[in-house]
């Protein structure tokens, strides 16, 4: 007897040890994208998960010694929140009681749609319900007339991964109720949270113009009078995922890592945050001043990450030259097709705010339809399937966003601008380097080296 308590003692040291490993590597981040990819085919992952959960009145003691046996299966479920598996308890298929959902890719990508979609769901009746609210304060005014700002009209905040971080990190140990519907009841009483509007009285003048016909003549005589009139200008204000941290989940500052790490992790898992950022130790360079692209059938306005006017700019936390490709892309669309000049700068501060900053991650790649049809400009996304598509949208004077794997253009994930034909071969602008943006590139390359499973539509977006 006294042998084998000292042999589990053993077994739990080894386990301990091996368990502040773990937690190390989720407070800092350190994701293995191999466990990530390979999580949902099932394996020893799976067989983990199974003993985990089918032994869950033991979970302390027994993640203490399995982490010892299986350590990168159980790294990879702590690194993810849980919510996406249905939760730490009772998380099995409903075909096979036997079978942890996380052995099933189509379950999980049930769960995710689910999520997301009621997200989306909660986001949309927040939005009624602060529009409602403007209504009834217009109303209550003496204005004249109003004017509302909406910039989430078209491209509403939205980033259910940081919610659902969020929402699992907030539970510490009590993982019982981590639910969807518990998540979702959440968010929903707290929706009244979500937006909030600002609003200001000004003084407008406007030239009224009347027109009177002269009965028995026919001739029209106009008269123009200037009106003043009072406005009420309503601003809609996303308050945003750090907002809640601290007043929904009242989440302490552990919890915030562990829940931004949670995020970072399952944009990586879901294919839609992979890492999109410069090797570290990326040089600034010389201001290249005002370039213009017009070789091909639209005139480019182009930008470049690393330009030091914006290299050093914040991006979120992180900064415009390590992982800003997303925001410095569109500021060249942006740029060359409508009449407003957006810089990196200024874009990298409207993705931050709508929420589509990826910390230490790059951008959500929601970014680029989002920002797209803010600038209402019409956009849709193309798979690898669509090379003539893309083509032909070139040859239109159409711009192209591509998110690239690694390869030609990048080592991890890096978004770059098709800007045309010449000769049969794509023109680009990539935002981290002039040199390949003045190359011509083969359309097979770009596709083949285009990223797999990219989210949003992509990984091509043909915008104009």
């Amino acid at each position: 007897m006294a042998e084998e308590k000292n042999n589990q003692t053993s077994i739990t040291e080894k386990g301990a040890q091996a368990a502040n490993a773990v937690r190390g590597a989720v407070k800092t981040g350190k994701a293995i994208a191999g466990a990530a990819k390979g999580a949902a085919a099932g394996g020893p992952y799976g067989a983990v998960a199974g003993l985990v959960w089918g032994n869950r009145h033991l979970i302390g003691k027994i993640i203490l010694v399995v982490v010892a046996i299986f350590l990168l299966p159980i790294l990879f479920i702590l690194m993810l929140p849980s919510l996406i598996f249905g939760g730490l308890v009772d998380a099995f298929t409903p075909d096979d009681p036997t079978v942890p959902i996380l052995n099933d890719s189509a379950y999980i990508t049930e769960n995710v749609t689910d999520i997301t979609n009621s997200v989306s769901d909660v986001l949309s009746e927040a939005l009624e319900d602060v529009l409602k609210q403007i209504e009834q304060d217009y109303n209550n005014s003496t204005a004249d007339q109003r004017e509302i700002i909406n910039p989430h009209e078209n491209a509403p905040a939205y980033n259910a991964n940081a919610f659902v971080s969020q929402f699992c990190a907030s539970k510490n140990e009590d993982f019982e109720s981590i639910t969807f519907a518990d998540m979702e009841s959440t968010l929903r009483n707290a929706k009244g949270e979500l937006y909030s509007f600002s609003k200001k009285e000004e003084t407008r003048t406007r030239e009224e113009i009347t027109i009177t016909v002269d009965s028995s003549t026919g001739k029209e005589t106009s008269t123009s009078k200037t009106v003043t009139e009072t406005w009420m200008v309503y601003t809609i204000v996303y308050n945003g995922e750090d907002y809640f941290a601290d007043n929904v989940f009242h989440l302490d500052a552990e919890q915030k890592e562990l829940a931004n790490n949670y995020a970072k992790n399952l944009g990586m898992f879901l294919g839609d945050g992979m890492f999109q950022r410069l090797p570290n130790g990326y040089q600034a360079i010389t201001s290249l001043g005002d370039i213009k692209f017009t070789n091909g059938k639209t005139e480019v306005v182009y930008f470049n990450q690393l330009d030091e006017r914006y290299a050093s700019k914040p991006y979120g936390t992180d900064d415009i030259g390590g992982y800003g490709c997303g925001p410095t892309a569109m500021a060249i669309v942006v740029s060359s097709l409508t009449e407003e000049t957006v810089d990196p700068v200024e874009m990298a501060k409207w993705s931050y705010e709508h929420g589509y900053w990826a910390s230490g991650n790059g951008s959500y790649h929601g970014l680029i339809p989002a920002a797209a049809k803010a600038w209402d400009l019409p956009v849709e996304g193309c798979g690898k399937d669509g090379g003539q598509k893309i083509s032909d949208a070139l040859s239109d004077g159409k711009l192209v966003v591509a998110l690239m794997s690694k390869g030609h253009f990048t080592t991890s994930g890096h978004f770059i601008v098709l800007r045309g034909v010449e000769n049969g071969k794509i023109l680009v602008a990539d935002p981290a380097s002039y040199k390949k943006s003045e190359q011509t590139w083969d359309l097979s390359l770009i596709i083949d080296e285009a990223r797999e499973g990219a989210a949003a539509g992509g990984p091509f977006w043909i915008i104009g």
